[in-house]
């Protein structure tokens, strides 16, 4: 490295990732994450059945939302905590646990700062939560450090390229995001993942995958991001209203890019890397 990239880099100011991280509960607590969560269960599935979950095994879900994963591994016959920061979520998932009669201990819980002891849990997972924490080797460290030797831990990230990655790309160029954050997408690539992980690694297999979206129209698809997906919500609230319709110009074409449908309904694939990383 120069003389002049070390200088730079050691004259950035240090990111404040207490303020990041109360923009980002803030952007997740408003609107109603569980209406779009639900539809993304078959991803918690496929998940577990890529862990190859056995029947007894401690399982913690990370940043849970509705509890996508947490519901698929307690049909596993699993013992399963499921945490995330944003209590009106874990409500949410605790009445899908309820009316499934399905065990499930849920826990407040920061993905930075698990209050678990040293390999608690035989797996631990996250769908589509860890990947917004804004210190990503943090949140990776604990992903790690409450995993069992031995154990794995299983996501599922949006890649950068994918629908998903791409819609945050595109809302980024309405409202910049904050000094210092790192985009989520970034746990969708490989060469990121090997930068989480360095150490205490035995293998870290990514698959990509696809999940569908399907909703009624372009329109019904929008109307329930920008009502109930916390981020686009809180970038619509953000923007006057011509800066509005040119977000949602914007949005509208990147759902024509990707939609495959050709009877006015949406029909989405969005990439999601499945990554299985295994415990030395």
């Amino acid at each position: 490295m120069s003389t002049s990239a070390a200088v730079a880099r050691d004259t950035q100011p240090a990111v404040d990732f207490g303020a990041l991280k109360a923009r980002q509960q803030s952007a997740w607590s408003s609107g109603d994450y569980a209406i779009v969560g639900t539809t993304l269960q078959i991803v918690g599935e496929s998940l577990c059945e890529a862990l190859d979950l056995r029947a007894g095994a401690t399982v913690l879900d990370v940043a849970a939302g509705n509890g996508n994963g947490a519901l698929a591994a307690a049909r596993r016959w699993c013992e399963v905590t499921a945490t995330d920061y944003v209590p009106a979520l874990l409500e949410r998932g605790q009445e899908r646990a309820k009316a499934d009669r399905l065990p499930i201990a849920f826990q407040v819980a920061d993905a930075e700062h698990l209050p678990f002891a040293d390999q608690s849990f035989d797996n631990v997972l996250s769908i589509f939560g860890v990947m917004f924490t804004p210190d990503q080797e943090r949140a990776a460290s604990e992903l790690l450090r409450v995993c069992k030797r031995g154990g794995s831990v299983g996501l599922a990230n949006w890649t950068p390229d994918g629908f998903i990655g791409q819609m945050f790309k595109t809302i980024g160029k309405h409202v910049l995001p904050p000094a210092g954050s790192r985009s989520p997408a970034l746990w969708g690539s490989r060469a990121r993942l090997e930068e989480l992980f360095p150490g205490a690694v035995a293998s870290i297999a990514a698959t990509p995958r696809q999940f569908v979206f399907r909703y009624k129209s372009p329109d019904h698809w929008l109307e329930v991001f920008r009502t109930y997906y916390g981020p686009v919500l809180k970038t619509f609230a953000a923007l006057d209203p011509v800066a509005r319709d040119m977000l949602t110009n914007d949005l509208l074409a990147l759902m024509e890019r990707f939609n495959r449908a050709d009877d006015g309904t949406v029909v989405v694939p969005s990439e999601y890397l499945e990554v299985i990383v295994t415990r030395l």
